[in-house]
């Protein structure tokens, strides 16, 4: 008799989604905080505000120049008057950076130039094995008095 008086439990059929949400909210907002971060970009080393002058006594940096027209100029091989090809300014910039390896590397663009052929310029730099690229910039003129 003590059998029949024991009633059976119904299974639950269903499914508590509660944990699931709250899991789905922090996988969320972890993908919205790290999503700006992969954002791709090229390596630059740019100085603090306000800059400070190259140190005369480190190494002779090798700097490239990209003119308003978007040529190419390297600093070295007794040829800075003209033009390299991108070939070229790999090639070159490479084997200065395996015999020098802690030679810094700087880009000094005309005002005119195009931004992109700047950038550009240091991708190339990047690809020919330079760890880090600085920026060449002329030291602000102090304002007039009145």
């Amino acid at each position: 008799m003590a059998a029949a008086k024991r009633q059976k439990k119904r299974l639950m059929a269903e499914i508590n989604v509660v944990p699931y949400i709250d899991v789905m909210l922090v996988l969320l907002i972890i993908f919205m905080i790290t999503a700006p971060l992969l954002a791709q970009g090229v390596k630059v080393d740019l100085p603090a505000a306000p800059s400070q002058p190259i140190d005369q006594e480190a190494k002779e940096p090798l700097v490239l120049t990209v003119d308003a027209q978007g040529n190419y100029y390297l600093d070295i091989g007794g040829k800075e008057d003209e033009p390299v090809s991108e070939d070229d300014l790999v090639n070159r910039v490479a084997i200065v950076l395996r015999r020098q390896p802690g030679i810094p590397v700087l880009v000094r663009g005309d005002q005119a130039a195009n931004y992109g052929q700047v950038v550009y310029a240091m991708t190339l730099l990047q690809k020919a094995g330079a760890p880090s690229v600085g920026l060449l910039t002329d030291a602000p003129q102090p304002a007039a008095r009145r």
